[in-house]
């Protein structure tokens, strides 16, 4: 048990107070528009979210053992997948079947055998039985401590009825048929509620919360790719091939902190530097390194999801982790990155959080302390649905224009004049003479003019926040140009040296690949 001179220095999620009586509430949607994203920036379930993730996060890291020998060299005690220096607590074992539980509706429930374009159909049948069997898997795998949490008499919610939202939310999307960053959330909302109704051994510093990793969100995250992998669920809300991952996100967070720089309790969370006989990053495009470690490490188990779903060179289909894997300042400084670029394409953004819902556990009530969100380029392009929010100062600037004789294009208030006919309507371009390029020169993209090389990893475009040096002063927002080799002659090849070649279909040869260079936020 964790002594006070052995606190850690990060903080930890609030434990509510079990003698006190407290109202539940329904979750509801909060966030309707782009302009409600910097209000949930501010709010108190983003500061119960993040504190519970990095106090997650730092449990992860290694831990220094030191030695009864005298001057012997103290080891370090790592955190695998499966490790039997972890111990699960009563609750995580409870947790633990109800994943079983989920994972036997879907043997009940076969995938439909029909030609389909995207999700399987058979998956809403899933997600109705999930949703009818609810308050019974709760009830009977959730903790009394948290079942019994003192209400206030008369009340019509109660603990179970606000934490089923965030449990329903956890698993995809039955209208849409699919999954992403914005489900893997909610299951993180739903431990964090079971966190602060006391459902959880918040007395056993470190060993809880390793518990709550490799015992409940690793079993999750099994549990959705089967999902994924038997109904054929779609990406929600993918960036394509220059996302991070189709699907999840905080595996590679945790993962990265497994592979992490020893600490003791009092260390601040690292942020460069790797444990000793860690993987190389780079050797995440080695599929048979990923083979060996995906057993072992959630950062690996991931990139093995990916290879399972995936066909082709990892640099192609997976760019950004591809771009990742050059860092050369170890793990600690990706798992830096890795909580960066999750407060920016997760938490920040307008498709992942509007389905985000808030009760009384995760309050949408602004935080007094909290600093107001500065601008980005994340907060900054959000969606408007209606434009600017209304006020009674404009209210008269924005009554309906009085009643015209029709709608006017804007180029209506001019006469146009008719071409004639020997003259025929030109194109803009077509004032000076040119001449059409032949078979040999083809048509080249702007960006055709110089032959380069597929680039390493760092070279391509990087996270939003991984290197603010390289922002356009005009657009305000990093590149999004690939690299192409020059059109102009279709008959040039680039040397050899600088044309990766495409490995076999399901192994990937890391000598055909683009030597490993690290990201530009990694120097």
């Amino acid at each position: 048990m964790a002594t006070a001179d052995d606190v850690p220095s990060a903080p930890s999620l609030e434990v509510w107070d079990q003698y006190k009586w407290h109202t539940f509430v329904e979750p509801l949607k909060k966030i309707n528009e782009g302009h409600d994203v910097s209000a949930f920036l501010t709010s108190k379930a983003y500061g119960d979210i993040m504190t519970f993730l990095l106090q997650l996060n730092r449990a992860m890291f290694p831990s220094y053992v030191q030695s009864s020998e005298p001057n012997q060299k103290r080891s370090a005690q790592t955190w695998e997948l499966g490790s039997s220096a972890v111990t699960f607590s009563e609750t995580i074992q409870c947790l633990r079947s109800l994943l079983e539980d989920l994972n036997q509706i879907i043997d009940e429930v076969p995938p439909d055998t029909g030609p389909r374009r995207f999700g399987n159909a058979s998956f809403r049948r899933w997600y109705e039985e999930v949703e009818e069997r609810t308050s019974d898997l709760l009830y009977r795998h959730l903790p009394p401590t948290v079942l019994e949490f003192p209400m206030i008499p008369g009340d019509e919610v109660t603990p179970a009825g606000e934490i089923k939202s965030y449990f329903l939310g956890s698993f995809g999307s039955s209208q849409r048929l699919d999954y992403g960053s914005g489900h893997e959330l909610s299951f993180l909302a739903f431990i964090g509620c079971m966190w602060k109704l006391g459902g959880f051994d918040a007395s056993n510093l470190g060993n809880e919360e390793r518990g709550i990793v490799l015992g409940v969100i690793d079993p999750y995250l099994q549990l959705v790719r089967r999902l994924i992998k038997t109904y054929t669920l779609e990406p929600a809300g993918s960036h394509g091939v220059w996302g991070l991952d189709d699907h999840s996100f905080i595996p590679y967070i945790f993962g990265s902190a497994q592979y992490g720089p020893s600490i003791l309790p009092k260390d601040q969370t690292p942020t460069e530097g790797s444990l000793e006989g860690a993987p190389d990053p780079a050797d995440v495009a080695k599929k048979t390194a990923v083979d060996r470690e995906r057993d072992k490490n959630m950062y690996f188990g991931a990139i093995g999801f990916i290879h399972d779903v995936k066909k082709g060179p990892f640099w192609e289909h997976s760019p950004m982790l591809y771009d990742i894997s050059g860092v050369r300042a170890g793990w600690g400084k990706i798992n830096k990155g890795m909580v960066k670029m999750y407060n920016a394409e997760v938490l920040s953004k307008f498709p992942v959080v509007q389905h985000f819902r808030f009760g009384s556990l995760f309050s949408w009530e602004q935080d007094p302390n909290a600093a107001p969100a500065p601008p980005s380029v994340h907060t900054s392009n959000q969606p408007v649905r209606d434009g600017p929010r209304p006020s009674l100062e404009n209210a008269s600037a924005r009554a309906p224009p009085p009643p015209q004789e029709g709608t006017k294009a804007p180029w209506a208030s001019k006469p146009i004049i008719v071409p004639d006919p020997g003259i025929g309507t030109a194109a803009p371009w077509a004032n000076k003479p040119s001449t059409m390029p032949g078979p040999d020169v083809g048509t080249a993209a702007p960006w055709a003019t110089k032959p380069t090389a597929m680039p390493g990893p760092g070279v391509g475009r990087a996270a939003l926040w991984a290197n603010r040096s390289e922002v356009s002063a005009n657009a305000g927002l990093p590149s999004t140009r690939f690299p192409q080799p020059s059109l102009r002659d279709p008959g040039a090849t680039l040397p050899r040296t600088q044309m990766p070649l495409r490995a076999k279909d399901g192994e990937t040869d890391a000598g055909n690949m683009p030597p490993p260079t690290e990201a530009p936020w990694a120097r």
